[in-house]
């Protein structure tokens, strides 16, 4: 059975199409990258989302919940490697992703519908008092 906690991750579960734009460390910056992603339940308790980007570009998501916490947590890894761990929330329409970590902050807020979800990814250096735009990104569920 379920956990009811992590009932709303569902709304990821799917085939999606990427659009990643207006990201500042790329050239040209206004050239739009798309790519696809898939979403699925691992057992009873987790939701694997895998993305590829084009160009070598693979992300790997495994969604999950801390009982102890009462927190739904993102842990990330891609080719880099590079591995990550954020604090995850879905409610009201509304997805957020945050790590607060020694090296830098990164926060993803989207808007989540059926079948589109609109967001952008930020970034702070100084410990999440200012915030820099580092790209948004699109998924349309195919």
């Amino acid at each position: 059975m379920r956990n009811p906690a992590v009932e709303a991750l569902d709304v990821l579960v799917g085939r999606w199409r990427l659009t990643l734009s207006d990201a500042w460390f790329l050239d040209p910056a206004d050239l739009p990258r798309h790519g696809t992603a898939t979403a699925r339940w691992l057992g009873e308790a987790f939701v694997e989302l895998e993305a590829e980007l084009g160009e070598g570009a693979t992300w790997h998501f495994v969604f999950g919940r801390s009982d102890a916490n009462n927190q739904l947590v993102a842990l990330y890894h891609d080719e880099r490697p590079t591995s990550r761990v954020f604090r995850t929330t879905f409610a009201g329409g509304e997805w957020v992703m945050l790590r607060e970590d020694p090296d830098f902050h990164q926060r993803y807020v989207a808007t989540v519908t059926p079948d589109r979800i609109t967001g952008h990814w930020d970034a702070s250096d100084d410990g999440g008092v200012t915030w820099r735009k580092d790209f948004d990104l699109t998924f349309e569920r195919l």
